[in-house]
């Protein structure tokens, strides 16, 4: 046991994530870490919510150093959020649990409190599930591309079924890094407890950025931006309008927002089918293919 919780500590390490990852996340607004942690330490964490602290903050669990150690610097996630929020972003303050009985009623479709509209990524809200969830224990549904929405929250509670939509499904100790600002909600479980807890528990807690944003990931230097359909997977915008909201966030996270410009019509990022090394009109500088081979005046 840590002597004392390392809330909002720093911490630095290694990216896991290339580019193509970063664009990916920045597309869909979640990544999904299937079983990454240890099961000795899932079954940890299900006895410390049913035997100590079982409530909905059950964030004395951070005094614990292998929960620390293995779920919240989890190498592989910890890796994913340097990836996506720079050098020493900060450890959780809060931890929440979305606890319930097996079985259970669903929600309605929401995004958390608090949220905002933007293209930067000053923070990334984790979902962490200690036990097996499978898609009758009520997991939680995500709307890929929906962080980029504008709708309000009376509004979007109507919607009954939407089509693409994910269930955060997946082995014990998964984690799903996800936009805070995603639509979800918790579907309904018609399974009994089938596991250790009795409970589907759902572990919440946020990652905050401290450093400007800017292109350290893993760079992959083969990768030609003037082919990359930045559209999320789930069609819900105006034709090209989700790729464009994508587009312009990989260019936050790059630190290179300022040398990005939509002038409208077949503007990057929207015509991935240019071809032989050509530039779309408008991909900034950095993203550029140096060799094209059309750059002439004619």
């Amino acid at each position: 046991m840590a002597s004392s919780a390392p809330y909002n500590a720093t911490h630095d390490c290694d990216p896991t994530l290339d580019d193509q990852g970063v664009i990916d996340f920045c597309r869909n607004g979640y990544l999904m870490l299937p079983g990454v942690v240890p099961e000795e330490i899932n079954q940890k964490v299900v006895d410390f919510l049913d035997h100590e602290d079982d409530t909905y903050e059950p964030t004395p669990i951070m005094k614990q150093d292998w929960f620390v150690e293995s779920v919240l610097l989890n190498p592989q996630a910890a890796g994913a959020v340097r990836s996506l929020l720079g050098t020493n972003f900060t450890l959780p303050a809060i931890i929440s649990n979305h606890r319930g009985a097996l079985p259970f009623e669903g929600q309605r479709w929401h995004r958390d409190g608090g949220s905002l509209y933007s293209h930067t990524l000053e923070y990334l809200q984790v979902f962490y599930i200690p036990e097996p969830c499978t898609e009758d224990m009520g997991p939680t549904e995500l709307l890929p591309g929906s962080h980029f929405m504008r709708t309000k929250g009376p509004l979007m509670a109507h919607y009954g079924k939407i089509a693409g939509t994910v269930p955060a499904t997946g082995p014990a100790g998964t984690i799903y890094l996800t936009i805070y600002n995603i639509w979800h909600r918790r579907s309904r479980a018609t399974s009994k407890a089938r596991f250790k807890s009795k409970y589907r528990n759902l572990l919440k807690y946020n990652y905050w950025r401290t450093e400007p944003p800017k292109r350290d990931w893993i760079v992959d230097p083969d990768l030609d931006f003037n082919r990359i359909d930045f559209n999320p997977s789930a069609g819900h915008f105006e034709q090209f309008q989700g790729g464009i909201a994508a587009a312009r966030m990989f260019c936050w996270l790059s630190g290179i927002e300022d040398q990005y410009t939509k002038r409208g019509g077949q503007c990057w990022p929207v015509a991935p089918t240019v071809r032989d090394g050509a530039n779309q009109m408008g991909v900034p500088a950095p993203l550029q293919n140096s060799d094209r081979e059309s750059s002439h005046t004619i």
